[in-house]
């Protein structure tokens, strides 16, 4: 049995996500109808329910078999409206007492966008739906859209066709083939369905010419111009999937051989829509680079690095890597602007981590077999990444913080290498370098800037958002942790305990972040009458995690490791204040775990 056998809703969403753009949304009534907007045929009926109550019938139970009972045939708007001699701007006033909300839906939230319409419109914001066809003429969908940030460009008539932006050049095209409720020249009778304008059928007969089609809320049955032109395409260059609550018939069925549709059954608009949403998401959030590509360039890296001759070579390569990774970055889903929520950060977290990766492993490479020559070439990485996210500066918070998250893992990766190889001297360097502040307002040291809760980005709020961290303290910690399990494998070999070297990276970082404190600071605080007789440092795991943080503090700050980091320069080559440090961070770590 095949993988997708049966499953045609996830084949769709796989479609959809590798073609941004591709397909087109054609929306019936159907879609509206959770906001407790009325279909036509409902409309229909209430209207011979008014009509019938006006003439001194008893009510009805069931009107529609009444009327058939009582005039031999099925209930027809068109006649409905035609004997009440009601003109254009009549009804047009009828569908906006239906549409339009009255206090008490305001109350009870009613005609108000629905799912379906929120989960269109996100899907437009990220830019895998631009074309909307419907014949809808609530603005429901405009509402949601501009919830969304998105400003649709709407065209209600044939007016508004002319003057509008081509269809290649708006973020969302939005055509009311049945025009609006607020303008009287809306279409809804038979006769003024039976044929569109010529402007529109031009415009029809491309969408569906050089699009595909997802259908959704709409019966087929009534619309006979809009059917007229989905039946005289001549070609099926792209696939037209149908969204139906029950199983087509009429006047469907023969648009579905005709196009060869593909159709996806009890499916109601909120849940189609948000199941396509959900899954579309999913896939961009666990997206990654093909790892065969990935292992060439940690392969290329390990042969470059292994002969002095081909220094050129390996920085010629990083270098493309690194114009490879700002290309990617500059994408349109990692723009600053747009709204807050927890799967826009979950999303955005998993695209910079599959664009940093494999700069990631390389630079973790260099860290673990380097000679030292390749130190300038990573801290350049770093600090050009860091400088690149610094240049934006206006936008929403959380991704103008966070906008220097491949900085952070080129820097934890590195070091996780060095750690590794126990190359303190450079482990130091990497530590201390220093990095331009935002509008060149000096520098300050890389641990200061991008290491754990120092970093803008490193909000525990934030990183709580993530699946199974939302209870965790050291949510960002915990997350890199995992993390490397996997993207560490090509430089810290399969018997390595790598919890234990990220927590050791995470250890020597909290200190070598307090060697800008003196003795007499120490002294003060850790004398002090109070629970928190500690200097604040950002600390990770390892806080809580004193069964791997003992042995750690016990191995690293004996004879001989203790001699040799003192040598490169940890805790200022100082032994008493090596001893204060590990006091303080002995201090925090039992504080903060409770």
């Amino acid at each position: 049995m095949a993988i997708l056998s049966g499953d045609p809703l996830t084949q769709l969403s796989f479609s959809i996500y590798e073609n941004k753009g591709l397909y087109v949304l054609l929306l019936g009534s159907g879609i509206s109808r959770a906001a407790s907007i009325p279909t036509g045929w409902e409309i229909t009926i209430d209207l011979i329910r008014r009509v019938a109550l006006a003439q001194k019938v008893e009510d009805q139970s069931d009107w529609a078999k009444w009327y058939i009972t009582e005039f031999g045939k099925e209930p027809n708007y068109s006649e409905i409206v035609g004997e009440l001699g009601l003109s254009r701007d009549e009804r047009r006033s009828i569908l906006h007492s239906y549409i339009e909300p009255d206090e008490r839906d305001r109350i009870e939230k009613l005609k108000t966008p629905t799912k379906a319409h929120k989960a269109i419109a996100r899907l437009v914001r990220e830019g895998y739906v631009k074309v909307i066809v419907t014949t809808n003429f609530d603005r429901l969908l405009e509402n949601a859209l501009r919830e969304e940030g998105v400003e649709p460009t709407v065209v209600a008539s044939v007016d508004a066709l002319s003057g509008a932006e081509p269809l290649a050049h708006t973020s969302c095209f939005l055509l009311k083939l049945h025009g609006d409720y607020k303008d009287a020249r809306i279409l809804n009778t038979e006769d003024e369905l039976e044929t569109y304008p010529s402007e529109y059928n031009a415009l029809l007969d491309r969408i569906i010419d050089e699009y595909g089609l997802i259908i959704c809320g709409w019966s087929g049955e009534w619309d006979h111009a809009l059917r007229s032109a989905l039946l005289r395409a001549p070609a099926r260059r792209y696939p037209l999937y149908w969204a139906a609550r029950s199983k087509l018939k009429g006047a469907a069925t023969d648009i579905v051989l005709h196009r060869d549709a593909r159709v996806i059954e009890n499916q109601d608009g909120e849940s189609f829509f948000e199941g396509l949403e959900q899954r579309i998401s999913t896939l961009a959030r666990t997206h990654h680079q093909n790892p065969l590509s990935i292992e060439l360039l940690e392969n290329t890296t390990k042969r470059y690095l292994a002969k002095s001759e081909h220094r050129i070579q390996l920085d010629d390569l990083f270098t493309s890597e690194m114009k490879s990774l700002i290309q990617k970055l500059d994408a349109e889903e990692l723009c600053v602007r747009g709204q807050w929520s927890l799967e826009e950060f979950r999303q955005r977290t998993a695209l910079y981590e599959s664009h940093s990766e494999p700069l990631a492993r390389m630079s973790g490479i260099l860290g673990r077999w380097g000679d030292g020559k390749e130190k300038t070439l990573v801290i350049d990485l770093i600090e050009t990444l860091s400088h690149y996210a610094d240049q934006e500066q206006s936008g929403l918070s959380v991704w103008l913080q966070t906008r220097s998250y491949p900085a952070v893992l080129i820097m934890t990766a590195y070091g996780l290498g060095l750690v590794r190889s126990q190359r303190w001297n450079e482990l130091h360097d990497l530590l201390v370098a220093p990095i331009q502040k935002p509008n060149g307002q000096g520098n300050e040291r890389t641990i200061e800037k991008l290491f754990l809760t120092s970093w803008h980005g490193g909000n525990n709020e934030y990183w709580q958002s993530l699946d199974g961290l939302d209870r965790r303290k050291t949510a960002l910690s915990d997350h890199l942790c995992d993390l490397f399990q996997e993207w560490s494998k090509s430089f810290v070999g399969v018997s390595t305990d790598v919890t234990r070297l990220y927590e050791s990276w995470e250890i020597l970082g909290g200190l070598v972040y307090l060697e800008g404190h003196n003795l007499q600071e120490f002294d003060i605080v850790s004398s002090a009458d109070r629970q928190s007789n500690f200097v604040w440092f950002p600390i990770g795991r390892s806080a809580w995690h004193g069964d791997v943080r003992d042995p750690i503090l016990e191995t690293y700050f004996s004879d001989p490791v203790k001699s040799a980091l003192l040598e490169s320069g940890f805790a200022k080559g100082d032994e008493m204040l090596l001893e204060k440090l590990i006091q303080n961070y002995r201090h925090f770590a039992n504080y903060y775990r409770w």
